[in-house]
């Protein structure tokens, strides 16, 4: 039996495809799992698709009938079981937080480097929480205080994978429109320029604004973020869309986006200048 639903992280995206690839080494199929170890196929395919983190004796079940003898490779797997999966401050706000933001978060707390274009806004990791709470209250004109304030709290907590001790890396690149919306009013947006230019200084981000005259670009389709995670872990890529978010995992769209990213880095400002074009922004507000 498996365990409750809780968000995929890296590692248990690599336990997934690894219990996967050694059904596959083994010639099992779902069903002949089911025979032989009384695991339902249901439960087999949501450990395979890191819907869920195998219980103990599931684990060992499994590895005993795909023939995993080597006591290092049984204990790795093992160690990757018992990692925690939820960040514990994360599951305080669980019942409120769409199932999609929760992975999204789960995800990018884990990760070691992320590349980050943002065509509307100003990237959630370097928001003030004014700025947060007017974006957040703009694009959900319906939802409570309570929520609104629920949501900025989130985002404001996101922010400490950036002053961990071992801080992620980021590089973002800003279109020019994030930051000539004059969200929250003048006072609210001059402070968010600000912080920016603060932030901007820290060894482990990188900041770069995308000017109106770099014209057509490869980031008009959409806001993007590479996640790329440490050890053997495959980076994915989280990609706005119409419809909501998406998470594309395969090595195709992971190089697509890489690729892209390259292509906005090119075409924006260099860091430097981003800083005197964000300094000139603000005293002019």
């Amino acid at each position: 039996m498996a365990a409750r639903r809780q968000p995929p992280t890296a590692r248990l995206r690599r336990l997934a495809a690894e219990l996967k690839r050694l059904r596959a080494a083994s010639e099992h199929t779902r069903e002949s799992v089911e025979a032989k170890t009384g695991i339902n196929t249901a439960t087999l395919y949501r450990i395979e698709t890191a819907r869920v983190r195998p219980q103990k004796r599931t684990l060992l079940a499994l590895l005993d009938l795909y023939g995993v003898k080597e006591p290092a490779e049984r204990d790795k797997l093992a160690d990757l079981t018992r990692d925690s999966t939820q960040l514990d401050w994360l599951q305080l706000y669980e019942p409120e937080l769409p199932e999609g933001y929760q992975t999204y978060i789960s995800f990018e707390a884990e990760a070691s480097r992320l590349q980050n274009y943002e065509s509307l806004y100003v990237p959630g990791l370097l928001q003030t929480e004014a700025y947060a709470r007017a974006v957040i209250r703009g694009v959900l004109p319906t939802e409570t205080d309570e929520g609104v304030g629920q949501r900025v709290e989130v985002r404001m907590r996101r922010q400490g994978i950036l002053a961990k001790q071992d801080p992620v890396t980021l590089w973002a690149v800003v279109d020019e429109a994030a930051l000539r919306r004059v969200v929250g009013g003048v006072d609210v947006m001059k402070e968010q320029l600000d912080h920016l230019v603060t932030q901007a200084k820290l060894p482990t981000i990188t900041l770069q604004v995308l000017p109106y005259n770099a014209g057509a670009h490869p980031g008009m389709a959409g806001s993007f973020l590479v996640m790329e995670f440490p050890d053997e872990d495959p980076a994915l890529v989280y990609a706005e869309s119409a419809g909501g978010g998406l998470f594309l995992e395969s090595n195709a769209d992971v190089a697509r986006y890489r690729a892209t990213f390259q292509h906005l880095v090119a075409q924006a400002l260099s860091p430097a200048e981003t800083m005197r074009f964000i300094k000139a922004a603000a005293d002019a507000r």
